[in-house]
């Protein structure tokens, strides 16, 4: 490959993993240079409208970790949302030309399938029984459930590792610079 530079990457179109989605439903992508600072600003000024009732999250790659903070954030500002959640590849091709071109080299075409995530949420009821669903407050419901079900003890104290002095309670004395001096 050192004879090769990447030329661009093209990322093909792939149809959304909804079914009966709006035709005027707002799509975030997010990439993974966005602001989340900038997206949720955006998203839950038009979710706070009463006109939209839906919205979609989609990212892919390194952009999938914000796309599910994103979500995270919505669901804690905006109450009772709906959620379902779809994992999938998005299929990218890479186009490397050669660097030079009279070495007599074809250009490559690499072919990459990339894991994307696409989050549908909704103030209206969703189908419970679609891969995927979350209820609102069922993310609460869990924790607190797995909380009461972990039995309690108490917290363990750390032994040692102090700069004590250990079991004689007296103080190592270290030798300085001026006890160095002091023997000679």
């Amino acid at each position: 490959m050192e004879n090769y530079q990447k030329s661009k990457t093209v990322e093909k179109p792939c149809p959304l993993p909804f079914t009966n989605l709006p035709s005027d439903i707002i799509e975030m992508k997010v990439k993974d240079g966005s602001k989340i600072r900038n997206l949720m600003g955006y998203a839950i000024g038009k979710m706070e409208s009463e006109a939209v009732r839906q919205l979609l999250f989609s990212g892919s790659g390194k952009a999938i970790s914000k796309t599910i903070t994103c979500v995270e954030i919505m669901k804690r500002r905006l109450k009772d949302l709906h959620q379902v959640t779809k994992v999938f590849f998005r299929q990218t091709e890479e186009i490397w030309d050669p660097i030079v071109p009279e070495a007599g080299l074809d250009p490559l075409i690499v072919k990459r399938n990339v894991p994307a995530i696409c989050v549908l949420l909704s103030k209206d009821p969703l189908d419970p029984q679609e891969t995927g669903y979350q209820a609102p407050g069922s993310f609460d419901a869990f924790w607190l459930e797995t909380l009461k079900s972990e039995p309690r003890s108490q917290p363990k104290r750390k032994q040692g590792g102090g700069r004590g002095a250990g079991r004689t309670g007296k103080h190592l004395r270290s030798v300085g610079r001026e006890d160095s001096y002091k023997k000679s």
